[in-house]
């Protein structure tokens, strides 16, 4: 393998291992054992934990934006995107364990590790650039309002997304009120 490749590897099994179990609880050692590595490989390529989950982070960050800037330059609408997206059964979904939004519901209880800290601030501003980018095109397509602010949007949304859990803990019917909560939004964007 070469010295790109092997980063690769790692940082494909740390991600796994991350939205599976969580920073805190996710060894190194088993991040190597799962390429069949030693523990050291994982820190000569890395350094620190912190350091590989920030990659990582930044890593999923980066799949995330592709995949949305894919989808704002295609031909489809943006109403039937969010719709898709404040489902409750997807945002049930963005955020159970093996989700790529494990991760980043978990990084943003981080509060100890700069690198940690920097990547989740750099993940969310690109998330709202990229969301502002999409909500530009359905005002723009005429299907959303207007006089619609896309980034205030866009921020709204991020911040809906991330509430999630503490609807889905605290809210005596939580698929009711998200269920309520996508018409809502939906109703006020279009």
């Amino acid at each position: 393998m070469t010295a790109e490749e092997r980063r690769e590897s790692i940082l494909v099994a740390a991600a796994e291992l991350f939205a599976e179990v969580g920073y805190l609880r996710c060894k190194t050692s088993a991040v190597a054992r799962k390429i069949g590595v030693s523990e050291p490989v994982v820190f000569q390529n890395f350094g620190t934990k912190a350091t590989l989950f920030a990659a990582v982070v930044d890593r999923a960050a980066d799949h995330i934006c592709r995949m949305v800037d894919r989808v704002t330059s295609a031909d489809v609408p943006v109403s039937g995107l969010l719709k898709l997206m404040l489902d409750p059964e997807h945002l049930q979904h963005v955020h159970s364990a093996g989700s790529v939004g494990a991760i980043f519901a978990d990084a943003s209880t981080i509060h100890d590790e700069p690198e940690i800290e920097a990547a989740t601030r750099r993940a969310v501003r690109r998330f709202a650039a990229t969301i502002t980018g999409l909500l530009d095109r359905g005002r723009a397509d005429g299907e959303l309002r207007a006089d619609l602010d896309t980034e205030a949007a866009a921020w709204w949304l991020l911040s809906l997304v991330a509430s999630q859990r503490f609807r889905q803990t605290t809210a005596a019917d939580p698929h009711a009120i998200e269920a309520r909560l996508a018409e809502s939004i939906l109703a006020f964007l279009t």
